[in-house]
């Protein structure tokens, strides 16, 4: 019982305390400057590189043949409800 109340007195108040702490030290923190208006922001004009373009659809067969058709439906034969004979 002893062991338990000093863990939950003592050991569980450093993560409280390193909230404190970081929410003072935000507090405190200056404001970042904004950037100057002649400044593009990091964003660049023109990529490195050029994109790719997306890869083709696979090709059907050796002459790119049509998408074979989906498989025939199978209808499902309905279960009947059983009756419990007492």
């Amino acid at each position: 019982m002893t062991w338990g109340f000093l863990w939950l007195m003592l050991a569980l108040k450093i993560p409280i305390a390193a909230l404190i702490y970081i929410v003072w030290w935000a507090v405190k923190q200056t404001p970042e400057e904004s950037p100057s208006s002649d400044d593009d922001g990091g964003i660049k004009r023109y990529p490195l590189h050029p994109r790719r373009p997306f890869p083709r659809h696979p090709r059907r067969g050796p002459h790119g043949d049509r998408v074979p058709p989906s498989p025939p439906r199978v209808r499902t034969i309905r279960a009947q409800a059983r009756t419990l004979d007492h």
